[in-house]
C-alpha cells in the first residue's frame, strides 16, 4: 500500500532570490564545465546544496560546506520553511522535441519507504555503489532531501488532475523559467478533501522509479541505520520518509524517449557482413543528404515499426539502413539489440560497455551530427519504449539494460526541500 503525505516545504523565498537562476537540473546530469557555470552564476544557486564546486574535491568531501550553506540561508531568511502541511502540484509547460507544446502535472510528497519487493515501489535500472556513498554522504551531514526522486504512477485515466484541479486554481507559490526553457509553476494543496483524494488515490497503485535510483536507495540505507541507531523512534519518524515527486506515466506531458547508441572506436560492417551477422532481420536501406535529415527519416521509416525489434544504423557513408524482425514474446526491443548488435554484430562485451565503448546519446539529430564529425564508427537509433513496456518488466521483478530509457522533461532542483525535523 503506497502512504503518501503532505509536508512543509522548504523553499524560496522569492523575493530574495530569481527562481529561474538557481534552478538546476538533477545533479547526475551536471557535466563539469556546467557546475562551474551554475555555481557562479548566483550565490544562492541550488547547485551549492547538491556538489562541490570542482569536480576534484567530490571524492574527499564530507559535506559539511553544504550543512553550514543550507544552516546560513535559512539563518539569512533566503529558504523559508512552509507553516502549514500540503501536498505541492507542479504544472511544466515545456517544449517537445518535436516541436509540440506539453504540460506535465505532478506533485511533490513525502513517501513511506519501502525495500523493493515488499511494497509498492519499483526500480527499472541497476545502481552503482560509488553515487550511492556520495549521496549518503551528503544525507548525513545534511539531514534534508535536497532534491526529489521522480516517480511514475499507473493511470490510463489521467483522473488525478480533475482531483487536484482546485488546487492548480489557486496562486501559484512559485513561477520560473529553467534554462533549458520548461516553465514551472508550483501551487500548495493543502484542503483536507483534496488531502484525502490524494491519499485514497495512491494507496492501491504502485509506482516506478524513473530517476532518482540511488537517492531512493541511499534513503533506504540512511532508514536503516536510523533505525539502529534510534530503535524507539516509531514508525513516523522523519527518515521513515523520502521526497519525491509522482506523475503520470501514461499522460501526454510524459515523455518516454529513446536512448540512441554510438559505437564508438569500432569499424563500420559492410553490407554483407551486416546480411551475415544478422540472420532473419530484414533490411532497408534509404539515402540521407546529411545529419539534419536524420530526425525526419527516422520518424518516416523507423517509427512506424515500434510493434518489431528495429533499430537503424547510420555510419555516415550516406545510406540509413533500417532494420526490423518479428518480436519474440515479450521481450524488449532493445534487449534484442544488445543481445544480436552490440554483441553479435560488433562483439561488445560488458567490460568493454564499462570501458566506454558504446555512448548513449539522447539526441538523434547531435548524434548524426557528432557521428560525422568523426566522433563514433556507428550510430545506432532506437525507438522509445512505452510505460506499459517499463511497469511490466519492473511487475516482474527486472531491470532494463542500462541506459535504455530517458524519461523527459528532467525535474530540476531547487523548487522545494525537505528538512528531517519534527513538524516539518
Amino acid at each position: 500500500m503506497t502512504d503518501l503525505r503532505p509536508f512543509r516545504a522548504l523553499r524560496y523565498d522569492a523575493d530574495r532570490v530569481d527562481l529561474g537562476r538557481v534552478l538546476v537540473p538533477p545533479y547526475d546530469v551536471i557535466s563539469s564545465a556546467d557546475r562551474l557555470r551554475l555555481w557562479d552564476r548566483d550565490p544562492h544557486c541550488a547547485i551549492r546544496l547538491e556538489l562541490t564546486r570542482e569536480v576534484s574535491d567530490e571524492a574527499g568531501t564530507d559535506y559539511a560546506g553544504v550543512r553550514e550553506t543550507l544552516a546560513r540561508w535559512r539563518h539569512e531568511k533566503v529558504l523559508l520553511r512552509d507553516a502549514r502541511l500540503g501536498f505541492y502540484g507542479l504544472r511544466t509547460r515545456f517544449t517537445a522535441p518535436d516541436g509540440s507544446l506539453c504540460c506535465r502535472e505532478g506533485l511533490f510528497g513525502l513517501l513511506r519507504l519501502e525495500d523493493y519487493g515488499a511494497g509498492s515501489v519499483s526500480p527499472h535500472e541497476r545502481t552503482m555503489a560509488r553515487p550511492k556513498a556520495d549521496r549518503l554522504k551528503m544525507m548525513e551531514a545534511t539531514d534534508a532531501n535536497l532534491s526529489s526522486v521522480f516517480l511514475l504512477y499507473e493511470d490510463s485515466d489521467d483522473l488525478l488532475p480533475g482531483l487536484l484541479a482546485p488546487g492548480f486554481e489557486t496562486a501559484a507559490l512559485a513561477d520560473a523559467t529553467d534554462e533549458s526553457g520548461a516553465h514551472h509553476t508550483l501551487m500548495r494543496i493543502d484542503a483536507p478533501d483534496a488531502i484525502d483524494a490524494v491519499n485514497r488515490f495512491f494507496a492501491k497503485r504502485p509506482l516506478l522509479i524513473a530517476d532518482g535510483h540511488h537517492r531512493y536507495e541511499t534513503a533506504l540505507e540512511f532508514r536503516d541505520r536510523c533505525r539502529r541507531e534510534r530503535p524507539d523512534a516509531g514508525p513516523d519518524a522523519p527518515f521513515e520518509f523520502l521526497l519525491v515527486y509522482c506523475a503520470n506515466a501514461w499522460a501526454e506531458g510524459s515523455l518516454l524517449l529513446p536512448i540512441h547508441r554510438l559505437v564508438r572506436e569500432f569499424a563500420a560492417p559492410s553490407e554483407a557482413e551486416w546480411r551475415e551477422r544478422l540472420p532473419g532481420w530484414e533490411c532497408r536501406s534509404v539515402p540521407v543528404p546529411g545529419a539534419d535529415a536524420v530526425p525526419e527519416l527516422l520518424e518516416r521509416h523507423l517509427a512506424p515499426l515500434a510493434h518489431r525489434h528495429a533499430f537503424a544504423a547510420d555510419d555516415g557513408s550516406g545510406v540509413l539502413r533500417v532494420f526490423s524482425r518479428e518480436a519474440s514474446g515479450c521481450e524488449l526491443s532493445v534487449r534484442a539489440i544488445h543481445r544480436e548488435v552490440i554483441e553479435g554484430v560488433f562483439h561488445i562485451d560488458e567490460a568493454a560497455m564499462r570501458a566506454g565503448a558504446v555512448a548513449y546519446p539522447k539526441d538523434a539529430l547531435q548524434t548524426a551530427r557528432d557521428l560525422r564529425a568523426g566522433d563514433g564508427g556507428v550510430a545506432l537509433y532506437l525507438n522509445p519504449l512505452g510505460p506499459d513496456d517499463v511497469f511490466r518488466v519492473a511487475a516482474e521483478g527486472d531491470v532494463l539494460p542500462q541506459k535504455s530509457t530517458f524519461f523527459a522533461p528532467k525535474l530540476p532542483t531547487g523548487l522545494v526541500f525537505r528538512i528531517f525535523e519534527e513538524g516539518a
